[in-house]
């Protein structure tokens, strides 16, 4: 099935690209250069009240770089809607994490 941005779902993950960079991820992590790789990440930025359901953004993979000693939040992007590029600034806002694009 094609994405209205023209993603090809390919094995399970949203695009080509995603299942691409999946096998690079969990190479690294036989490779012990990261650790704790976890895909399809949730994180609430608004919480549900009388408005409406909670806001959460859906990260594609969260892993341990064992080099700089710090959880990585990441992305993969072949086009930056304007509901990601709200989302990914209240990702910084919210949680002080910055989202790395691939």
């Amino acid at each position: 099935m094609v994405s209205k941005y023209r993603a090809v779902r390919t094995n399970g993950y949203a695009s080509k690209r995603e299942a691409a960079y999946a096998t690079t991820l969990r190479a690294l992590e036989k490779a012990g250069e990261i650790a704790q790789l976890q895909e399809q990440v949730s994180f609430e930025l608004v919480p549900r009240d009388e408005l409406g359901r909670a806001v959460r953004y859906l990260a594609d993979f969260r892993y341990w770089d064992n080099r700089s000693a710090k959880w990585v939040i990441c992305d993969v992007k072949g086009y930056r809607t304007d509901v990601y590029k709200l989302k990914r600034r209240l990702m910084w806002k919210v949680h002080g994490i910055i989202v790395e694009e691939v």
